[in-house]
């Protein structure tokens, strides 16, 4: 057996038993999981430091409150993996009962104007128990995913976001087109959209520094007509989750596309610092995002 396949199949065991034990269980599991992660990943222990270090306006001398932070951010990341294995168990009439959504309204104007709705997310929280929520509501969600090694733990994924009502699009070459496809159907798509993963992407201030934004909410949102608005999902208070929609931003055409598309992606930036600050620990990114911190901005 190759080590994809273990690694397939250790996973998916995996789930099945955090699906079976009961809640409270599986969230001490995830704290204890957290803290060895926190231990034993170095490097990413390094970054995830770096990253709140800028959220939390914190200097160098800081560095045991740094790291009580990062600590609590191990933890909240193993939690979003072992919710996700619990979510697929979870019924529908459960997920809505531990769901408060403070501006679902701006969801059910933008789907009833019959563009679609573009959700540029933060990666915060449990965007799945999120996505697995507006199913309940009528508006299922189309989101884009980077693919992950083996491709069978990533079909498996799939397959166990596709029972909760969440539509996943590998990102790949016809993402877009997939995406455009959703919005002219007048779909809800949720665009996770604090890293620039290929590279590309519009120059922003993020936290007082430099960086780059995918380009993808905005420029859909412009091309579509779609409602583009801003959201996050926290995890808690205890097994609940906290779901906020921020009203809609101006999509009317100012200038060029380019300006326009600039002028978007750095009002989506600027609200994701108040999204990220509202729970600095449930920001789940472990990469570094300014040039500062990249290899290159190291030399």
């Amino acid at each position: 057996m190759n080590k994809g396949r273990v690694v397939f199949r250790t996973y998916a065991v995996l789930g099945r038993c955090l699906s079976a034990v009961p809640e409270p269980v599986a969230l001490g599991v995830a704290n204890r999981v957290g803290d060895v992660m926190f231990r034993v990943r170095h490097q990413h222990r390094r970054m995830v430091v770096n990253n709140l270090r800028r959220v939390l306006d914190a200097d160098t001398s800081d560095a045991m409150v740094l790291d009580q932070w990062a600590r609590r951010s191990f933890r909240a990341y193993a939690r979003y993996w072992v919710e996700g294995a619990q979510l697929g168990s979870t019924s529908p009439i459960e997920v809505e009962q531990r769901t408060l959504c403070e501006g679902l309204e701006h969801l059910v104007d933008g789907m009833a104007a019959g563009r679609g709705v573009i959700m540029a997310l933060p990666h915060v929280g449990s965007w799945e128990f999120g996505g697995a929520f507006l199913a309940t509501q009528d508006m299922p969600m189309t989101a884009v995913a980077e693919r992950i090694e083996p491709p069978e733990l990533f079909d498996y994924f799939v397959e166990q976001r596709a029972a909760m009502g969440l539509t996943i699009v590998p990102l790949d070459a016809s993402s877009g087109s997939s995406i455009m496809a959703a919005l002219r159907g007048g779909r809800l798509v949720g665009l996770l959209s604090d890293r620039d993963l290929a590279g590309t992407g519009v120059d922003v201030e993020f936290f007082g520094e430099k960086t780059t934004m995918p380009a993808g909410p905005a420029m859909l949102a412009l091309r579509s007509g779609a409602t583009l608005v801003t959201g996050a999902v926290y995890s808690g208070p205890g097994a609940d989750h906290r779901a906020v929609v921020e009203p809609p931003l101006d999509t009317t055409r100012h200038g060029s596309l380019r300006s326009d598309v600039a002028r978007l992606t750095q009002e989506i930036a600027t609200r994701f610092e108040g999204l990220i600050r509202r729970a600095p620990e449930q920001w789940h990114v472990f990469q570094p995002l300014w040039p500062m911190d990249r290899p290159e901005g190291l030399a």
